[in-house]
């Protein structure tokens, strides 16, 4: 496998010694649409032709708001053409949040791709030029499509240089206001050649992209796909990324617990679970089921599948290996670049995140916060001198923010954040990550979240699946009263459930309640019910239907 120094340098590679080859499929309308490494380079050239022509400050940021598409990829190479740094957008923050970002990152202009809502954004996208895509119906500033037929292909092509930054990536935040990771080329490289080496990826092989390009770890897999020569296919929509899924057959695939979960949910739709178990005991059945099952999931040709971003329950990954499908769990964070602790083939042991990787450092502090060392640490917080110095320690460690212990075979499971534990009125600890983790076993439950503050008991705040909105009311109580009571002897005293409380209201990004990586906004969900659990607390039922 060919070597380079920046993603700049791979896409080049590929577009001169393979350029029929092709590099991204759209689809539009149910129909992919191709751009082969030629194409796409061409666009590329000719935008940034029109960045150039701007003449805006060396090493500009240039804002980039959309969904997962082929513009955007393009758009990310067409700014490090430019020479400038990338600002990416998650393209469902709404106006404000974007106000907030482009104006902090001081962007000096937007490049605009697929929304789902851009009129509802646009009042936050300050004057600065914009570029929008015509193809995906939206129509602000200069036209994508006129720039590349007027303008000629750039050839002052910029250099990036190892330590020069490549992005700034504002985190989702869980907590309080996004802030602006700084990352360079050289972290972007040695982080992507950690997971191409630790997994043994081949060249030319297939990505399916569709988790936010603005969320680091989604990024990194796009810039695997520039130094392995990747074929890219994006999702259409929602409704469509089944069947896009399953027509792209990805050799990666990258999946959030909640997807993990709603893909379960889909199959024991189609097969129930007692049907599925007696068809897998048949010898001969056996292996067509699980080939069956695999290609209509999009995962016939995968070598690495994993889940990361939040705790995945093991009950889960076991029920998943019966099936022939081996989910590895990872850990790492915006700010190390994901490079920190990781399952693989070697070295795999359901419900922990995996051990040390061979390029990182590891320690635990005395409260027990996982501290992590390596080559592709972030260079700080961008225009927050405080807050960076905050976040590492006297050794250059990078605190992270996570409680962990380390088994005797150097296996790490994460057992909470640190900022989200909470205090009852006993005056004893909570750390909620590992209840949620067993409550999140019953199938009638979507979202958790563990809360306590000011009440003798913790109580857990949740939202239903499909499966349990489906369900009569007498059917979803019976079932997470018999949840509470299969969990709470593996707790202490004072972490023993006393309530669930179902909410009225599904926690999604557009009220503000997840992030865009789908994790939910402890505070957020807090500051809404926290003047209630005390009433909760005191009524009689043990499920509570808001």
């Amino acid at each position: 496998m060919a070597t380079f120094n920046s993603p700049l340098e791979a896409f080049l590679h590929w577009e001169n010694t393979t350029p029929s080859k092709v590099f991204l499929k759209q689809p539009i309308n149910g129909v992919f649409t191709d751009f082969s490494f030629e194409e796409a380079g061409q666009q590329v050239r000719r935008i940034a032709s029109y960045l150039n022509d701007l003449n805006l400050p060396e090493r500009s940021h240039i804002a980039l708001l959309s969904k997962n598409c082929a513009h955007w990829n393009m758009a990310d190479l067409a700014i490090m053409m430019a020479g400038h740094i990338s600002i990416p957008i998650y393209p469902t923050l709404n106006d404000r949040s974007i106000s907030q970002i482009i104006e902090h990152s001081e962007s000096k202009a937007i490049i605009i791709g697929k929304l789902d809502d851009y009129a509802s954004q646009r009042p936050g996208i300050p004057n600065i030029p914009k570029i929008s895509v015509g193809l995906y119906e939206e129509n602000d500033g200069e036209l994508w499509e006129d720039i590349v037929s007027k303008y000629k292909p750039f050839t002052n092509i910029y250099t990036q240089k190892t330590e020069e930054l490549i992005t700034i990536i504002y985190t989702s935040g869980t907590t309080g206001n996004p802030k602006g990771v700084m990352h360079t080329v050289g972290n972007f490289m040695e982080s992507t050649e950690t997971l191409i080496n630790l997994f043994d990826l081949p060249v030319n092989l297939r990505l399916f992209s569709y988790l936010p390009l603005a969320h680091v770890a989604e990024r990194l897999i796009a810039n695997a796909g520039l130094i392995l020569g990747a074929e890219i296919s994006f999702a259409e929509s929602l409704e469509t990324f089944a069947s896009d899924l399953e027509a792209t057959q990805p050799h990666i695939f990258f999946a959030v617990p909640r997807i993990w979960t709603k893909f379960q949910e889909k199959i024991l739709e189609s097969i129930p679970s007692a049907k599925l178990n007696l068809l897998l005991k048949i010898p001969f059945l056996n292996t067509i089921i699980k080939n069956k099952l695999k290609k209509k999931l999009g995962l016939r040709d995968a070598i690495f599948i994993c889940s990361a971003a939040a705790p995945l329950a093991s009950s889960i990954i076991r029920w998943y290996e019966t099936i022939g499908i081996t989910i590895y769990q990872g850990y790492g964070m915006t700010e190390d670049c994901c490079v920190s602790h990781f399952n693989t083939p070697d070295a795999n042991k359901i419900g922990t995140v995996g051990k040390t990787l061979f390029n990182v450092e590891a320690k635990l502090s005395s409260e027990g916060e996982i501290c992590i060392k390596n080559n592709c640490l972030m260079k700080g917080y961008y225009k927050s001198a405080e807050m960076t110095a905050a976040v590492f320690d006297d050794d250059g460690f990078l605190k992270t923010g996570d409680i962990g212990e380390f088994d005797h075979d150097g296996y790490l499971t994460i057992t909470g954040r640190v900022k989200d534990q909470f205090k009852t009125d006993k005056g004893k600890y909570i750390s909620p990550s590992h209840i949620e983790l067993l409550l999140s076993k019953n199938k009638n439950i979507e979202q958790i979240c563990i809360v306590g503050t000011g009440i003798p008991q913790p109580i857990a705040l949740v939202t239903l699946s499909e499966l349990g909105k489906s369900s009569s009311k007498d059917a979803l109580k019976s079932s997470l009263k018999v949840a509470l009571e299969q969990i709470n002897p593996e707790l202490e005293k004072h972490e023993k459930l006393e309530k669930v409380v179902v909410m009225k209201e599904d926690w999604t990004v557009a009220n503000g309640l997840t992030t865009p990586t789908l994790k939910v906004k402890r505070n957020s969900i807090e500051k809404i019910h926290q003047e209630f659990y005390k009433s909760w607390f005191e009524l009689k039922d043990t499920v509570i239907f808001e």
